[in-house]
């Protein structure tokens, strides 16, 4: 999930400040991520452990792309 919310962090990032050539790459990953997802929750199943890490690793996910898509793109004040 880490990768899969990074993925779509990123992918956010490419269009709102129009980056168009990482798009379909990050397409590509995107649905490769979300299948293996899918096919590993429906084989583990849940429970209130699992859902604590993977949403912490979600949203690690989602600020270390915007911080590498701020460093790829040159972005943002910080440097």
């Amino acid at each position: 999930m880490f990768a899969f919310v990074f993925l779509k962090a990123f992918q956010q990032r490419n269009g709102a400040f129009n980056h168009y050539w990482p798009v379909i790459p990050t397409s590509w990953l995107m649905f490769a991520t979300e299948a293996y997802v899918v096919v590993a929750i429906a084989r583990r199943g849940w429970d209130l452990w699992f859902v604590g890490c993977v949403g912490t690793a979600a949203g690690v996910g989602a600020v270390l792309a915007v911080y590498i898509h701020n460093r790829v793109f040159r972005q943002g004040a910080e440097r």
